[in-house]
């Protein structure tokens, strides 16, 4: 018979959309206050998810990666995205009855095995949490390198956003299971 195990914490990571500058920084001030110091970010990426947001957040989207300092119990990730989740209008303009984002947040977790992340957004590889929020494993860490799944987005997979997890994989799970990763993975 298995015995059941609490998994260890993970790794805090967000991932934010926008077309803003100045959204971004004042919505990671606000994730700050409620998880802690970022310690690792990654600059600008272009999105591949531009045509799906393009009416409600504009032009010139790109993605970021931001690592937090607190570490998170796997079985929280649909209370994180609830937090992310009342977040964003706070930097959304209002039209009738309709919100307009300048910033999408998704929390997940970066573990020795695997990135986790969520959404709203059902889809045939996601998994039902709760409330509304999905489960979809984006990245698999195999090998010595991550590893994408048929699903995963383009954005994962750039060279920065590799190098990314790749950092925070080396720094944070090296002295756990003596991985050895360089910072020239790419998905394979």
């Amino acid at each position: 018979m298995a015995r059941i195990t609490k998994p260890p914490d993970g790794r805090l990571i967000i991932s934010m959309i926008s077309p803003s500058v100045d959204a971004v920084a004042d919505t990671l001030e606000v994730l700050e206050k409620k998880f802690g110091r970022v310690d690792a970010e990654t600059t600008e990426i272009d999105t591949s998810c531009k045509d799906r947001y393009r009416e409600e957040m504009g032009e010139n989207l790109y993605r970021r990666f931001f690592a937090f300092e607190r570490r998170v119990a796997m079985d929280s990730l649909a209370d994180l995205k609830s937090i992310c989740f009342k977040i964003e209008p706070m930097f959304a303009d209002q039209v009738g009855d309709f919100i307009f984002r300048t910033v999408n947040i998704d929390p997940g977790i970066l573990t020795p095995d695997n990135l986790v992340m969520t959404s709203h957004r059902p889809k045939n590889h996601r998994i039902y949490l709760r409330n509304g929020i999905y489960a979809e494993m984006a990245l698999i860490y195999s090998q010595g390198l991550f590893m994408r799944l048929p699903w995963t987005s383009d954005d994962y997979c750039d060279t920065e956003a590799i190098e990314f997890f790749e950092f925070l994989n080396s720094e944070e799970f090296s002295q756990e299971d003596d991985r050895t990763s360089g910072l020239n993975a790419a998905c394979l």
